[in-house]
C-alpha cells in the first residue's frame, strides 16, 4: 500500500471533502466530513502536507 504524503480539503461551510494522496499523485481515499469530525480525523494522522481549496463567492 502507498504511503500518505497529502491531504487535500476543499473547505465548505459544514462539509469538508478530504482526499488522501501518495507521492506519485494516487487518490488513497475520499472521504465526507462535517466540521464536528475534522479534528478527530487529523488528530489520527501521521504529519504531512494539508492543501486547502478555499473558494470566494461574492
Amino acid at each position: 500500500m502507498s504511503e500518505l504524503a497529502t491531504v487535500e480539503i476543499d473547505l465548505a461551510k459544514s462539509v469538508f471533502q478530504i482526499h488522501d494522496i501518495d507521492k506519485n499523485g494516487r487518490v488513497l481515499v475520499r472521504r465526507q466530513l462535517r466540521r464536528s469530525q475534522l479534528l478527530a480525523f487529523f488528530e489520527k494522522r501521521a504529519p504531512c502536507l494539508i492543501g486547502m481549496d478555499v473558494r470566494c463567492q461574492h
